[in-house]
């Protein structure tokens, strides 16, 4: 009963991380406890005959079992979701709590609103084009890199990939479409819709289906939260219904564990990460494409028939069946 009690506890998502590991830990002294007892009753009390030889083994080799199991299951803690409830009310509720002692809230941003009147721009304004993209597989994500000047800084578009901000999005797209050198960044969640953003974009006719765009994969993917053990993962039955009816086109570019994964029902946010490290992820991954750019248009056909990849920290996943240049690039880690 013991043991069963420890496993659960120690594998439980109702019970904190602290809890889970003292658990780990007690599985780990019963096995110790087991061994001492074991050794102590064999050479001091038993005599030597089958049975007890054999009940020797069965107590040691259980003793050894629980001490290893106590600490894999400690090595795992990090990958048990959390179980972590509240309602939006209570957001609320704290973040007036927060503002009574420490003041008001001034950089909070308002819910994207649909506006489907479109905004007159001047024509002069649209003769020109940009010299990059960023699409966001969300309207919040987009939101918030134009909130903070983005665009200006980095001479570029920033889109959703369901069309925000909609009073400008048709001549935005416009205007990218006459660029022939068009950079395209794609900046998503590890989530099933996340990581179909690249073959939206590449096959849609909305977006860019048909023309010869390199697009680049900033992240966020399931790879890159393997490689981490500090991003907030979380889990869902729906997230896990969405990852098993990913495009065959899509699954093409995932490993195995990384399809196990979404398939699950895990999935991360850029929304838990801070605007200080979605900023620097961006900014960080428009500057490493820069050279990945010169060396890919460079670069003979051979290579690119072979798969060569890794410059910069970015991975080439792909060109298509023709041999044309409408593969996409992915860094190999998040920021």
């Amino acid at each position: 009963m013991l043991i069963l009690l420890f496993t659960s506890g120690s594998q439980s998502q109702d019970y904190q991380p602290k809890t889970r590991r003292s658990f780990a830990r007690a599985m780990q002294i019963l096995g110790g406890l087991i061994l001492v007892a074991v050794l102590v009753w064999f050479f001091k009390f038993s005599t030597v005959t089958n049975t007890a030889f054999f009940l020797f083994l069965l107590g040691i080799g259980l003793g050894i079992f629980l001490i290893y199991f106590g600490t894999r299951q400690l090595s795992i803690q990090y990958k048990i979701p959390q179980s972590l409830q509240f309602k939006q009310s209570e957001i609320t509720q704290w973040l007036s709590r927060w503002e009574e002692i420490n003041g008001e809230v001034t950089n909070v941003l308002a819910p994207s609103k649909e506006m489907s009147e479109p905004m007159q721009i001047n024509s002069e304004v649209t003769a020109y084009s940009f010299d990059r993209v960023i699409v966001c597989d969300t309207a919040e994500i987009a939101q918030f890199l134009i909130a903070n000047n983005f665009h200006f800084e980095h001479n570029c578009a920033v889109l959703s990939i369901d069309g925000y901000p909609e009073n400008i999005f048709s001549t935005v797209m416009q205007m990218l479409k006459q660029n022939p050198d068009l950079k395209v960044y794609a900046f998503h969640s590890a989530t099933p819709r996340g990581v179909t953003t690249i073959n939206e974009l590449r096959n849609s006719p909305n977006w860019f289906g048909g023309n010869n765009l390199i697009i680049y994969d900033l992240g966020l993917l399931p790879r890159h939260v393997f490689a981490s053990k500090n991003m907030w993962i979380l889990k869902s039955d729906v997230s896990a219904g969405r990852g098993r009816k990913i495009p065959t086109a899509v699954k093409s570019t995932l490993s195995t564990d990384e399809l196990a994964w979404l398939e699950a029902g895990f999935y991360v946010e850029l929304e838990s990460f801070s605007p200080r490290k979605l900023l620097q992820v961006v900014s960080q991954g428009i500057a490493k494409t820069q050279a990945v750019t010169n060396g890919y248009t460079s670069a003979s056909d051979n290579s690119l028939d072979s798969g060569d990849s890794s410059n910069d920290g970015i991975i080439l996943i792909g060109i298509d069946d023709n041999n044309r240049n409408v593969g996409f690039f992915a860094s190999d880690s998040f920021g």
